[in-house]
């Protein structure tokens, strides 16, 4: 069932549209939109324009795309040597345990794709479509304990991320990697988020929910499946487990400060739970959805919160009683009075997408943000912050991926995706009249399991000097339309 994209399409999808107008500000160029029946591609963490902008940044020698795109280069994920080690069934949590294999092909596919998007370089192109094939020709079934739920959520939006930069790659088995992401994964996170695995609501923290929810958000864009996209909103916005957005950020306090749950249980999860909620935003708004902006913009003051705490800075905390147990079964509670302790050199790459999305795209102070986006600048990906599973929670590399000119003027909202989820995006509430926030100094990543509980393990670019294109024509129908679209992307 793979699906031939369309000259006309792809130079659509990879486009820039104008964005809605703020309230007394000037109009913020958003994504585009697809007017189709399905969405714009590629169009999760990345868009068309964004690849773009990497690519002419990077080519134009800029600073701080250059040391990001050093960073992602040095990589040993990002080389197209790489072969794939797909398994029939994927294990984690109990006995057996081999889910290892899994998120590091992972990261290889989306490395080399991303890569081969701003260097030009095919053979990227063709090592992530031949692990991205090999999955999904093999893998049938997730296993283990609860923290199968994990592995669904953190892999699923990986490889559907991984799998949107190749998309229209003609040896790309497009039909089959659908079936495999609703059929293996989507399930399980789509489950967690109606039943908990039998547990009461509050029962599994906020990271717990924000995996499942980025699963079936990046699984609805990725199949162009309306429902699942406005199911994940939706939760995102009312849902009862504590990773819905008021749950996961309970408290606003004065000085654009409002708690973040997890801060009560430990820095990597608090970290682990900012940045997926950043993920989930940014590919809701590459959709046409602001939820960065909802209820105020209450996500970015909760990420000012963590920020300033991670840095070492004392933030306010609220006593809170977190119910624990199965239904009909075992019961129990936890109190969590204080906030707890930090290593300020502990880092993970999550901050360049938010602290560019608030001050850049909308001109917001986020000054917090800010400075520990500078302080873990330039961000690496995938086996840059440690070995084990909690280094590879995070996708990465948003220096170069997310750093972005300052937009003229400040917005509310992208492009509205219209019928794409069902009017999810038609409650943003709009900031105006900001200025951009400050920025600070010139790191270490800690260790710790930063998704599972109960666990034992420790969660020379050369430049290119002509355009490549690559199969399937993808990059040589955007090097052609190279000054319009690079005007776009700058725009942002």
């Amino acid at each position: 069932m793979t699906r031939q994209i369309s000259r006309r399409s792809m130079l659509k999808a990879a486009g820039v549209a104008a964005g809605a107008a703020g309230i007394g500000t000037a109009a913020l160029p958003g994504p585009a939109v697809a007017a189709g029946p399905g969405y714009a591609h590629p169009g999760l963490l990345h868009t068309g324009a964004d690849l773009d902008r990497m690519a002419a940044k990077v080519r134009a020698g800029a600073a701080p795309y250059t040391a990001g795109f050093a960073k992602l280069t040095a990589n040993r994920h990002a080389q197209s040597g790489w072969t794939a080690n797909p398994q029939a069934t994927v294990i984690r949590g109990g006995a057996g345990q081999n889910y290892g294999i899994l998120y590091r092909d992972i990261h290889a596919a989306y490395q080399n794709a991303l890569r081969a998007h701003v260097s030009g370089d095919s053979a990227h192109l063709d090592t992530a479509v031949a692990i991205l094939n090999a999955w999904s020709a093999k893998l049938t079934a997730l296993a283990g304990n609860a923290d199968r739920f994990l592995a669904a959520g953190l892999y699923g939006y990986q490889f559907a991320n991984a799998a949107e930069l190749v998309r229209d790659h003609p040896d790309f088995e497009l039909g089959r990697f659908q079936e495999m992401l609703t059929g293996v994964f989507a399930p399980l996170s789509d489950d967690f988020l109606v039943r908990h695995n039998g547990a009461v609501i509050s029962n599994y923290w906020t990271n717990w929910d924000l995996t499942a929810m980025c699963c079936v958000l990046a699984t609805g864009i990725f199949c162009d499946d309306k429902a699942q996209v406005a199911r994940a909103v939706d939760y995102f916005k009312h849902g009862d487990g504590l990773g819905s957005l008021k749950n996961a950020i309970p408290v606003v306090h004065d000085e654009g400060l409002a708690e973040w749950l997890e801060a009560g249980r430990d820095q990597g999860h608090a970290l682990l739970g900012v940045g997926l909620m950043g993920t989930f935003c940014e590919m809701a708004w590459n959709q046409g959805i602001d939820l960065y902006g909802y209820d105020d913009s209450r996500f970015l003051k909760g990420a000012q919160y963590v920020a300033k705490w991670a840095l070492g800075g004392e933030v306010p905390f609220t006593a809170n009683t977190r119910k624990k147990g199965a239904i009909n079964g075992w019961s129990g509670s936890e109190t969590v009075t204080r906030a707890a302790p930090v290593d300020p050199a502990m880092t993970r790459p999550i901050w360049a997408m938010i602290a560019n999305h608030y001050t850049r795209r909308r001109g917001l102070p986020a000054s917090y943000v800010t400075r520990i986006a500078a302080k873990s600048a330039p961000e690496g990906g995938g086996g840059d912050y440690g070995p084990n599973s909690g280094g590879y929670d995070q996708l990465g590399f948003g220096t170069l991926a997310f750093t972005r000119d300052k937009a003229q003027g400040a917005a509310s909202a992208p492009a509205s995706a219209g019928a794409g989820a069902g009017g999810a995006g038609s409650d943003p509430r709009p900031q105006t009249g900001a200025t951009s926030s400050p920025s600070a100094s010139a790191s270490s990543a800690a260790d710790g399991d930063l998704a599972a509980t109960g666990s034992n393990e420790i969660i020379g670019w050369t430049a290119a000097t002509g355009i490549t294109a690559l199969a399937g024509g993808l990059l040589l129908l955007r090097r052609r339309d190279r000054a319009r679209s690079e005007s776009q992307a700058q725009s942002q």
